[in-house]
């Protein structure tokens, strides 16, 4: 009778081990393709594509392409309009509150303005050569844009669509975050290191080495547990970083070459990095202090921006099909061409 009872109860200790186990996996892992959406080419020729930007009150994704920024419905997959007359866009920022949308042209060394109901052009602003990534900050009221070669930010009063002043960051900025608290963390690749910005003074609090990984291009935050979590491209590697103290986490974690964008899912508990190379890499944050590997989504070559969907939980990237590039001199291994005309967005979900 005794052992029967013992019996009953590792039985039931490992169905529901079993049963945590399929609602952990269920909850971050098993992403697939749920949807392709083609957007042909861009006008004037060539093929580029960089951030894509998703905004959760309007249910839209703005998805950045050469020339123009396309901007979709997220329940319907749909193209509801299109910013045009760009050169070479990267970023996009939304400012509900004064009903505008920015984009950063890096070859113009522009930012445009445009009205978030007509997707129209309404000024221009000169910022620095390279403008590359964008964001919002809530906490300052403020547009942050990085430029790579300028090694600056240019600050913008989104309300008066002009500049505020420009930062000397030391180094080749890329992907930034804020903590909706007056910082923000950005990456500087040359210098192998993230800085801590206060929105509000413009002053640079701190700087951080972020080794073990190399070259840090992307970033995400967990806000409420105060953790950064940062990708490089040399060493290719995911680490975790106290946003307080700029203390490395853990020994980091491997991803695939040519890491572009970081995500971090709050509801999900999960942090992934999107990669050249065609894929998703996505860990599970068990504890403020603990990130364990969920599982290595095969996405397609080129696929290297993300962005988050809050209400699904999907995760959105875009490529386009590549063809060999002619090594040269300076170039003996350079990197596949992207073919115009197969531009598309692919979404993926559990």
């Amino acid at each position: 009778m005794k052992q029967l009872r013992v019996g009953r109860f590792a039985l039931g200790a490992f169905s529901l081990v079993l049963g945590a186990y399929a609602l952990l996996s269920g909850a971050e892992g098993n992403y697939h393709l749920v949807k392709t959406i083609p957007l042909g080419a861009a006008p004037g020729g060539g093929e580029y594509f960089d951030y894509i930007n998703f905004d959760a009150g309007s249910r839209r994704v703005y998805v950045s392409h050469g020339t123009e920024v396309k901007v979709l419905n997220a329940d319907t997959g749909k193209v509801v309009g299109t910013i045009g007359g760009l050169k070479r866009c990267h970023g996009v920022a939304i400012v509900p509150e004064v009903g505008k949308g920015f984009i950063t042209d890096g070859d113009l060394a522009q930012v445009f303005v445009f009205d978030l109901k007509t997707f129209k052009t309404i000024s221009q602003i000169n910022v620095s050569k390279d403008a590359d990534y964008i964001l919002y900050d809530a906490a300052s009221k403020r547009i942050f844009v990085f430029a790579g070669d300028s090694k600056n930010a240019t600050v913008i009063d989104p309300a008066k669509a002009a500049v505020i002043s420009t930062i000397d960051l030391g180094g080749a900025p890329e992907q930034a975050v804020s903590d909706g608290k007056g910082t923000i963390y950005d990456n500087i690749q040359d210098t192998n290191e993230v800085v801590a910005i206060d929105s509000k003074t413009l002053k640079i609090k701190n700087r951080w080495p972020v080794a073990p990984a190399g070259h840090p291009v992307s970033i995400a935050m967990d806000r409420q547990h105060r953790r950064l979590f940062v990708s490089g491209r040399g060493p290719q590697m995911l680490v975790e970083m106290d946003a307080d103290s700029g203390k490395v986490i853990g020994e980091g974690f491997p991803i695939g070459s040519r890491v572009d964008t970081n995500i971090f899912d709050p509801a999900l508990g999960i942090v992934a990095a999107s990669t050249a190379d065609g894929t998703i890499h996505i860990y599970h944050e068990d504890s403020p202090d603990k990130l364990s590997p969920v599982e290595t989504v095969k996405t397609a070559f080129g696929a290297k921006t993300m962005a988050l969907d809050p209400k699904t939980h999907n995760l959105y990237v875009d490529t386009s099909d590549f063809k060999p590039t002619a090594p040269t001199e300076k170039q003996p291994n350079p990197l596949p061409t992207a073919i115009p005309g197969n531009f598309r967005v692919m979404i993926y979900g559990r």
